[in-house]
């Protein structure tokens, strides 16, 4: 399991008060999950939302980078051919082969940023297809 997360102060939208928010984003047995469990110290609202699939809310990934700083994934040897570096794109991300063959061009050229999690994830699609990826940080 690959996890990352932070906690975050903001104002409540039912009485102004403080609001505390877990916010976070996970890889576990295969699946992209993200999550944002918040309450107001100073009334009863409280809330939780939590979900997965191929893509975060860009809210919940704003403040991750925020927090921890951007991911790169870079691919760590020669690829002799790009076409396990597309089908793996493809296979992760749902992408058309238009949109998969600009990521496969941009990972081998200056590598993919993102999230901790979203680069993990990525590397082991890429890695079941037996090509050699790093992640690092990008900052």
């Amino acid at each position: 399991m690959i996890t990352q997360g932070v906690q975050v102060t903001g104002r409540c939208s039912s009485c102004g008060g403080t609001t505390t928010c877990d916010v976070g984003q996970s890889f576990d047995h295969g699946m992209l999950c993200w999550g944002t469990e918040g309450r107001c110290a100073d009334c009863p609202n409280a809330w939780c939302e939590e979900g997965s699939g191929l893509v975060t809310p860009e809210n919940i990934r704003e403040v991750l980078l925020q927090a921890h700083g951007p991911a790169r994934l870079r691919l760590s040897g020669d690829v002799p051919s790009l076409v396990p570096v597309l089908q793996a794109l493809r296979d992760a991300r749902e992408l058309s082969l238009g949109e998969a063959r600009a990521r496969a061009t941009e990972l081998a050229e200056t590598g993919l940023i993102g999230t901790l999690v979203e680069m993990e994830v990525l590397a082991v699609h890429l890695r079941n297809r037996a090509i050699a990826v790093s992640v690092e940080s990008a900052a």
